[in-house]
């Protein structure tokens, strides 16, 4: 049997993982922390709209993010605001955010402190 974006093969993770041992990777992660929904109170990372964070041997990073709404006011402008923030990481040579709705945030996303900061713990 093949995989398809429509049949994923059994045990194929939904979010590709991210490049934890680069050495950028922490970097990139605190850019990702610098930019807010307007809307609520917490930074996208922690809130868990971003994916996946890919950092090639040649130091290109590609991030796949989400937004907790396909309605978000914001959607057309986050990813260039998550671009700009990554892309002052020294060291990077490009920066590319792709956006996805596959599979839907959910509130189950977020990290602990977002949930502390939200009153959800």
């Amino acid at each position: 049997m093949t995989a398809t974006p429509e049949n994923p093969l059994e045990g194929t993770p939904l979010i590709k993982p991210s490049s934890t041992d680069h050495p950028l990777y922490e970097q990139v992660v605190d850019a990702c922390r610098t930019v807010y929904d307007p809307e609520i109170p917490v930074n996208i990372y922690d809130l868990g709209l971003i994916y996946t964070i890919e950092i090639s041997p040649e130091n290109d990073a590609k991030l796949i993010m989400t937004l907790t709404a396909p309605g978000c006011p914001v959607a057309g402008e986050m990813p260039g605001w998550v671009q700009d923030a990554v892309a002052s990481v020294g060291g990077l040579r490009d920066v590319d955010v792709e956006m996805t709705f596959d599979p839907q945030w959910g509130m189950d996303m977020m990290s602990d402190e977002a949930r502390l900061e939200l009153g959800f713990m």
